[in-house]
C-alpha cells in the first residue's frame, strides 16, 4: 500500500462511497431504477437528491475537490445517508482536520488520575486509553486481566496493535472477530478525531502494512466509538470471564478515555476475577 493509498483511507469521498454503496433505495423511499443501476447502493445523483444539493457539488465533496463544507451540508449528508451518531461525528473530522486535531495533545496520565485508578475497587480493572487507543495507565488488576502490561515493551502496549498483532490474542479472545471489527471502527473514529497525532498515525500504518484481516476491515469504512458493550476473554490462569466494559472520557484531559471493566455479581466471572486479584503482585504502574 502506497503513501498515498494510506492517506486516502481518511478522505471524505472514500467514507461517503461506502456509505452510499451500504443503502438500499427502498431504505431512504426512492422508486427503483430498473436497468440503469450498475452498483450496488445509492447513486451520486440520489444522495446529492436526498441532502439538497447539486450533484455536482457532491461529486466535488466526493472527490475530495471541496474546500470548507459546511456544517448544514454535512448534516444533510448525514441524514441522506443515514449515518449513525458516531459516524456523523467522524464526517465532521474528516471535513474539517481542525474540528479534532490532537497534533499537540499530551500523553502523560496526570498523578491525580494514577490515584484515581490506584484507588479504585481492586476487584475492578481499570485503564486510561490515549490517541491511538495507546495504554497509557491502569490499575494492579487492570494490568493482567487480559495481555501483562506490565511485561510488554512500551510500543506494544496499544489494543489495536495487541489485538492484531500479538500472538497470544485470537486465544485470549473467543470472540476475536468481533472484538477485531469493533478495535477497527473504534481506530477509525480516533484516527479521524487526531488526525495529526503521530501516534494515531503510526499504529494505522503498522496495522494497515502488517496484518492482512486489518487491511479487509479498515476498507469496510465502518465507525462506532467503544462506549460500551461486553468481551469475553480466556485468561490462562483465571479461566473464563465475561465482562462489562464502560468508558468515560476524560473532562480535563479530553483527549484521554477511562475504560473499566466489571462483572455480573455471583458469577462464575467475579469469582474467577476475585482469584486473579488476589494473586496478582503489586507493581510499579506508570505515572
Amino acid at each position: 500500500m502506497t503513501v498515498t493509498e494510506k492517506k486516502e483511507t481518511l478522505q471524505i469521498g472514500a467514507f461517503l462511497k461506502s456509505r452510499r454503496a451500504a443503502l438500499d433505495p427502498d431504505e431512504v423511499g426512492l422508486p427503483p431504477v430498473h436497468n440503469r443501476r450498475r452498483v450496488p447502493g445509492l447513486r451520486r445523483e440520489e444522495v446529492a437528491q436526498l441532502a439538497g444539493i447539486s450533484v455536482d457539488y457532491y461529486i466535488r465533496i466526493e472527490q475530495d475537490r471541496a474546500h470548507s463544507i459546511s456544517a448544514p451540508v454535512l448534516d444533510a449528508l448525514a441524514r441522506a445517508l443515514r449515518l449513525t451518531a458516531d459516524e456523523h461525528t467522524y464526517l465532521r473530522n474528516l471535513a474539517d482536520p481542525q474540528f479534532g486535531d490532537g497534533s499537540s495533545t499530551r500523553t502523560v496520565v496526570r498523578p491525580e488520575i494514577q490515584r484515581l485508578l490506584d484507588s479504585m475497587d481492586p476487584h475492578i480493572p481499570a485503564f486510561v486509553y490515549g490517541p491511538g487507543l495507546d495504554f497509557l495507565a491502569w490499575n494492579r488488576i487492570g494490568a493482567r486481566v487480559a495481555f501483562d502490561l506490565e511485561a510488554l515493551p512500551p510500543r506494544w502496549r496499544n489494543a489495536p496493535l495487541l489485538v492484531f498483532r500479538h500472538p497470544d490474542s485470537r486465544t485470549l479472545h473467543p470472540g476475536w472477530e468481533e472484538l477485531a471489527a469493533e478495535t477497527v471502527a473504534a481506530l477509525r473514529a480516533d484516527c479521524a478525531r487526531y488526525p495529526c497525532h503521530p501516534r494515531a498515525k503510526a499504529v494505522l500504518t503498522e496495522l494497515l502494512e502488517g496484518s492482512p484481516r486489518f487491511r479487509e476491515l479498515w476498507e469496510d469504512h465502518q465507525v462506532r466509538e467503544k462506549l460500551s458493550g461486553r468481551k469475553r476473554i480466556h485468561h490462562p490462569e483465571a479461566g473464563e470471564l465475561e465482562v462489562s466494559y464502560e468508558t468515560f472520557q476524560l473532562t480535563v484531559d479530553h483527549h484521554q478515555t477511562l475504560c473499566t471493566y466489571t462483572v455480573e455479581p455471583g458469577s462464575p466471572s467475579e469469582a474467577a476475577l476475585r482469584w486473579l486479584a488476589d494473586r496478582t503482585p503489586a507493581a510499579s504502574v506508570p505515572h
